[in-house]
């Protein structure tokens, strides 16, 4: 009976942690998205991929994760560029990409 419980505790942690990075991986997917909209660029295979894993301290003072992802990107359908964000728990930390154009003014 012990040994059910303890699995099924390290099941709901898996998929806990699980679930947890799909979401991080979807939020980086629509701010990229959105990112290469705004600066007039082409996201590349509609995607993010993770790089980076690695713990930290949020701002909250409790532990969670710090997830770097990487985009694909291009400005005229020919080049390809990469983009990078990371994410601190649910929080864009450092983002490096297209850069909407300043209007003139």
């Amino acid at each position: 009976m012990p040994t059910l419980v303890l699995m099924m505790i390290v099941g709901g942690a898996a998929f806990g942690f699980w679930s947890a990075g799909r979401a991080a991986a979807e939020r980086a997917t629509e701010m990229g998205r959105d990112a290469c909209r705004d600066a007039g660029v082409q996201l590349l295979d509609q995607s993010v991929h993770l790089l980076g894993l690695r713990p930290c301290r949020l701002d909250d003072g409790w532990l969670g994760w710090e997830r770097t992802f990487r985009f694909d990107y291009s400005r005229d359908g020919e080049d390809r560029h990469s983009g990078r964000l990371v994410l601190r728990g649910d929080r864009l930390v450092s983002f490096t990409g297209p850069i909407a154009p300043q209007l003139p003014g």
